[in-house]
């Protein structure tokens, strides 16, 4: 017989039921979007690591640029004998033609000596149109390693410089011609139609380029473009325009030997050699500074100015 346990086992305590908190939640704090959020901080060393990066790659293009332009002792020897040459024969002319004027034309004199008035022509005429603008061509391949606001400037100057020389011999021609007896009809040689023309070019690029390349520098960004352009038509009327001054002197030349030598221009006189020698130096001028101009390795300094934005 079983006999039942009157002992009961005690329950556990159970833990207090906690409170909770009646109150409704507070909404959620608006949240700013991302793209407001300030950029997260950069450490010092990374803004240095970044400089040093840039500066190498700058030097590493700059040194494959200067490696892919490098001269060498013969293309030196190349650019400095013909800019020698070509000064030699643009001075060289000049004294020439002085030298003729003077020794066996009788030298110069005003209105009184119409004669002698016209040697101011061919003086003025190759010191304007033959030494001034060809230094001023000249300009872009001497001065290569000046900025380029003042190789413009300096080509301006000896432009300015051709023009009274070529104003004051083309009156020179005409009085002379007015005055001589009987008088001389202007205008109907070729040499006369040839200088017309060089004139009136000379004229007008004296007249763009003024404008273009020094004028409008005050808004250089908005004309940028424009001038760039530009550039080629400039350089290659320029070059017409000293082709076309050579011209008119070689037939000039031609015309007075003939007018005034006479017979004695086939006797291969003293006089006759001198005007020739003229000629042929200005023969060898239009050649050497057409090569010099045609020549992309004389250029490239001023071609580095250009890109590093020295204007």
């Amino acid at each position: 017989m079983v006999m039942e346990s009157n002992s009961v086992s005690p329950m556990p305590e159970l833990a207090p039921i906690a409170e909770f908190d009646k109150t409704p939640p507070t909404p959620p704090e608006d949240t700013l979007p991302m793209d407001d959020l300030p950029p997260p901080p950069t450490t010092v060393v990374n803004v240095q690591e970044e400089k040093e990066k840039e500066a190498e790659a700058e030097a590493k293009a700059h040194r494959h640029y200067e490696d892919e332009n490098e001269w060498g002792c013969g293309s030196w020897l190349e650019y400095t004998f013909v800019v020698v040459c070509a000064s030699i024969l643009l001075l060289g002319s000049l004294g020439l033609t002085l030298f003729w004027v003077i020794q066996y034309r009788g030298g110069f004199a005003w209105r009184d000596e119409p004669a002698k008035e016209f040697n101011l022509h061919p003086v003025l005429m190759v010191a304007g149109f033959i030494t001034f603008s060809g230094f001023s061509i000249l300009l872009y391949r001497i001065c290569r390693c000046c900025r380029r606001i003042y190789v413009k400037l300096l080509h301006t100057i000896f432009h300015a410089l051709a023009i009274p020389c070529i104003a004051v011999g083309f009156l020179t021609v005409l009085d002379s011609h007015n005055l001589a007896n009987p008088p001389i009809a202007n205008f109907y040689s070729l040499h006369s139609w040839i200088g017309f023309v060089t004139m009136g070019l000379f004229a007008i690029q004296f007249v763009v380029g003024f404008f273009s390349f020094l004028i409008l520098l005050c808004c250089e960004g908005a004309t940028a473009g424009f001038r760039a352009a530009l550039v080629p038509i400039h350089a290659s009327f320029g070059l017409t325009t000293f082709m076309l001054a050579i011209a008119a002197a070689l037939t000039g030349l031609t015309e007075k030997a003939i007018f005034t030598l006479k017979n004695r221009y086939s006797l291969r006189e003293e006089e006759a050699i001198i005007i020739n020698t003229i000629g042929m130096s200005l023969i060898a001028l239009a050649i050497i500074i057409s090569y010099i101009l045609q020549r992309e390795e004389f250029r490239f300094r001023a071609h580095i100015l250009i890109r590093s934005g020295d204007l």
